[in-house]
């Protein structure tokens, strides 16, 4: 499977997507620059994590003006997989190629720190070796991570089941106690209604490794890599 990262000026978790994929899991990875246009040879386009022009106005306003976010709207209305991880998720919302926004933590403080979360959907690409109600393990890193939606946005993400993770605790619940953010309705990741296009808070490329305390953040890399190749008519393990 093909994979280019989007490397924005204050992207800084662009390599560790990187070495996840290539290194870990084997698979054929590129840069992307931000000024480049040519994304036909992607089966996937991941935006990654950071803090992408300084996060100047607010995260992700600026980065959604350059060159090849242009070309990544298209690749994502032709059916294209675009992974949004969290600087990504932020552009993501400010491109409106998925619903809502982005708040100010609550509390008003930086959150570095492993979180639960809790898979609500596995039949998408990104999720498909998960299993339901599967609680994972990954480490988020914002100060822009409360997710809000308004009222009839909120209703209309949950009737059309567009959560795919929710802050949890241990056992699976969803609580305000396992809310790193304030987000709301406890959204950590959201789809599209095609199921295309996911925006994530936690950085799965940062739990591939046991070394790192979890390797929960593999299952999201390796769904892509099975759909990709259940859809090339092709067995994985």
């Amino acid at each position: 499977m093909r994979f280019g990262i989007v490397v924005f000026p204050g992207s800084n978790c662009d390599h560790d997507c990187y070495y996840a994929l290539e290194t870990i899991l084997g698979q054929d990875v590129e840069f992307v620059w931000h000024k480049d246009h040519d994304l036909n040879h992607y089966d996937c386009v991941i935006l990654p994590g950071g803090f992408s022009y300084g996060d100047y106005l607010r995260a992700g306003a600026i980065a959604q003006f350059s060159p090849v976010m242009t070309r990544v709207r298209r690749f994502a209305e032709d059916g294209g997989m675009v992974l949004g991880i969290c600087n990504g998720f932020q552009m993501l919302l400010e491109m409106r190629l998925l619903p809502g926004a982005m708040h100010t933590n609550r509390g008003l403080t930086f959150v570095c720190r492993s979180v639960l979360v809790r898979i609500e959907r596995t039949d998408l690409p990104f999720t498909c070796r998960c299993e339901p109600g599967q609680v994972l393990r990954i480490p988020v890193a914002h100060f822009d991570g409360n997710y809000y939606a308004d009222p009839a946005t909120l209703a209309e993400l949950q009737a059309s089941n567009q959560v795919v993770c929710r802050y949890c605790n241990e056992a699976g619940q969803v609580n305000q106690a396992s809310n790193p953010n304030g987000s709301v309705d406890n959204v950590a990741a959201l789809c599209n209604r095609w199921g295309n296009v996911f925006g994530i808070m936690p950085h799965p490329e940062r739990a591939c490794e046991a070394l790192l305390g979890s390797e929960d953040g593999r299952l999201i890399f390796q769904s892509l890599i099975a759909s990709r190749a259940r859809a090339s008519g092709v067995q994985t393990p």
